[in-house]
């Protein structure tokens, strides 16, 4: 099929990006081709570990480290960060990480003007938008901006081998999510479709590999080859109706996110499949089933993903308010909904049982 419209904006920032096995021991060529003298390493308290191995990639170039990241970028910790950063006059930021890390990373960068060089240890792709999202007081807000965009990126299957499985399967189908709304995304245009297509076929045939062999090089690889194109898409277009459910659900009721996206996404493409069968048809055709909601099911629960909210600790009580707040502010969809309608869809998500047809 062709993915051409007769109108379309297609816009991509300048970004370095580098995949290889073993790549992270480069890093002190990156600072060198930059011109850089005083890194400041980024991780979150569980990584720390990796701190003293970095400093020695860095070649004397290292001016610090700071290892609070944490989940949702919290504002106090990001001025703390960003004050540090000045006090040891850095010239970069380096994290390594997955997207608390990198949050940490474009939060400075924000602040400061820093640029920014990004090791991914899981799939999240937040290293390849120009995205930010920040909490404070409780309440999370986004923004989109080129200072937040890193210029950087290295990708280095060997970091991610050690990523626990249950975490590789979560992690994967949120960064599939970014591409599946991609696909249907009012914005779109054919260079975003198609890295779309390309992101999920690469998650769709790895990720068995992976799971056969969590040390498999080649499937590693692949999947962050995956996690780059998705996280891409993500940003250059809007999303959709899945997004804005997993943001509800994450924001008000504090269930974790990777696995909430592993949970809805087949409901959300279900209930959107009948006014986007012609966007989706790529999906299908991957999934090997008519109704592409009902394959990613399928393909989820052959991978070990989490298959219910109950399970996340989302109370069946929860699902009335979660519906009232997902029709409040909504985004764009492919499809109208109603409140009843959004409750109906996460019935079944709930339960772990298959999406409607």
């Amino acid at each position: 099929m062709s993915y051409y419209s007769n109108q379309f904006t297609a816009q991509s920032a300048q970004v370095r990006v580098r995949f290889g096995a073993g790549l992270r021991r480069s890093l002190g060529e990156e600072l060198e081709r930059g011109g850089f003298e005083k890194a400041l390493l980024l991780t979150t308290s569980f990584q720390s570990d990796l701190l003293a191995e970095f400093e020695g990639y860095c070649g004397g170039r290292c001016a610090g480290s700071f290892s609070k990241a944490e989940m949702h970028t919290p504002v106090a910790i990001s001025e703390e960060a960003a004050d540090y950063a000045r006090a040891c006059d850095a010239d970069v930021v380096i994290a390594i990480g997955g997207g608390s890390t990198t949050g940490l990373a474009k939060a400075i960068a924000l602040r400061t003007g820093l640029p920014q060089i990004i090791l991914p240890t899981t799939y999240a792709g937040s290293e390849a938008t120009p995205v930010l999202g920040q909490t404070e007081n409780g309440l999370k807000t986004t923004l989109s901006s080129p200072k937040v965009q890193p210029g950087t990126i290295l990708y280095d299957p060997e970091l991610i081998t050690g990523l626990p499985l249950p975490m590789t399967v979560t992690s994967a189908l949120n960064a599939m999510a970014h591409a599946v709304e991609g696909l249907y995304a009012r914005d779109r245009s054919p260079i975003a479709s198609l890295m779309a297509v390309e992101g999920l076929r690469a998650f769709q045939s790895a990720l068995p590999r992976v799971l056969a062999d969590p040390r498999d090089l080649t499937a590693r690889g692949e999947t962050l080859y995956g996690a780059w194109l998705c996280g891409t898409v993500l940003g250059q277009v809007g999303m959709a109706l899945h997004h804005k459910l997993c943001h509800t659900l994450g924001g008000s009721f504090g269930v974790p996110h990777a696995e909430t996206h592993a949970v809805i996404l087949p409901h959300a493409v279900a209930f959107n499949a009948p006014a986007a069968q012609e966007a989706l048809r790529p999906l299908t055709d991957l999934m090997g089933h008519d109704n592409p909601g009902l394959g990613l099911w399928h393909f989820a629960q052959s991978l070990g993903a989490p298959m219910a909210l109950r399970d996340l600790g989302l109370a069946e009580s929860d699902l009335d308010r979660a519906a009232d707040l997902s029709v409040a502010n909504p985004y764009w969809n492919p499809r109208s909904f109603t409140r009843d309608e959004i409750r109906a869809l996460l019935q079944p998500a709930w339960e772990g049982r298959p999406p409607a047809a």
